[in-house]
């Protein structure tokens, strides 16, 4: 479909926008609906940095409902912080092992957890079970939720500063657009 303008110059074809891309149809247009959820852009910037925050957290299986209750809890956009911390999920896996490993270190359980990889995690779950795993695990998992705690917060701060005045420019454009649009 062709979009035309008229203007004093006269009637001219306007280009037709570039197709949308997985990410942007997948990722970006979800995300930018909730944007226009109604929430300011600082609550909007602190619900985006808390879902980083809990999004990167060395934990399995706790990190929805830490960050629903969170998000309830301080009344931020819950889709929002969600779809942050599950688009995180990947780079949660990749920093799981170094997190254990420096939080072994930390609580002095370094060289049981120095040289430990997957591969080893999943034989000792298969030959010896989840008990001996956890057993081997729980301080180094202690330590990394230390470590993860502390520098969550500069994360944060960092994320809520430099967002607050990009969504504060997103939203002013989205609400002259549609003026335009209504007129």
């Amino acid at each position: 479909m062709t979009i035309t303008s008229i203007s004093a110059t006269g009637v001219r074809a306007l280009p037709e926008p570039p197709p949308r891309t997985w990410i942007q149809r997948r990722l970006v247009d979800p995300f930018l609906s909730l944007l226009k959820a109604g929430l300011a852009p600082g609550r909007l910037a602190l619900t985006a940095g808390l879902g980083v925050a809990f999004g990167l957290a060395p934990t399995f299986g706790i990190t929805t409902l830490v960050s629903t209750a969170v998000a309830l809890r301080l009344k931020l956009n819950v889709a929002a912080m969600q779809l942050v911390c599950h688009v995180l999920s990947p780079l949660q896996l990749i920093l799981l092992l170094p997190f254990l490993r420096w939080g072994a270190t930390l609580l002095g359980q370094g060289r049981e957890v120095a040289h430990l990889s997957m591969a080893q995690i999943k034989h000792m779950v298969k030959s010896d079970g989840w008990g001996h795993v956890l057993h081997l695990l729980w301080r180094a998992e202690l330590g990394a939720l230390m470590i993860w705690a502390v520098a969550s917060v500069p994360v944060v701060l960092g994320l809520y500063v430099g967002l607050r005045p990009l969504f504060r420019k997103f939203i002013k454009r989205q609400e002259e657009e549609e003026v335009v649009v209504v007129t």
